[in-house]
């Protein structure tokens, strides 16, 4: 009885995590579309068990474009009590990533984002 009792809260507390990490997503999505994004994509990589559930690609017009979405992200993040783990690329003129641990988020210029292709890495289905 206790075996089963641990497995099913177990089982509950995944699906807790996995509405959290689906709340975050959405968030993120909402954010992108609201700041002029172009051509979001999210990427469920849950499946893979790699260090995050989902990976989110997007693309700014210019620098200061792809500065202003990471920093409204940010801030959406925040206010929204959940946790912005590391942000990278703050001085770069091509990618920023936000790390929210559930979700990471790549804001890059069209030319980066064709190169590195990570719809094309990721998305293996």
């Amino acid at each position: 009885k206790t075996t089963l009792k641990k497995h099913f809260c177990r089982k509950d507390n995944l699906i807790l995590l996995e509405i959290e990490a689906l709340k975050l997503k959405n968030l993120i999505l909402e954010t992108l579309e609201d700041s002029k994004a172009l051509d979001p994509v999210a990427i469920d990589v849950n499946k893979y068990g790699v260090f995050t559930d989902y990976i989110v690609v997007s693309s700014g017009t210019s620098n200061r474009h792809i500065h202003s979405i990471s920093n409204a992200i940010i801030r959406s993040i925040k206010e929204k009590s959940f946790s912005v783990l590391g942000v990278e690329g703050k001085s770069s003129e091509d990618w920023v990533l936000v790390d929210a641990g559930d979700v990471v988020i790549h804001i890059m210029n069209e030319e980066a984002r064709k190169f590195y292709d990570l719809e094309g890495l990721w998305d293996i289905d």
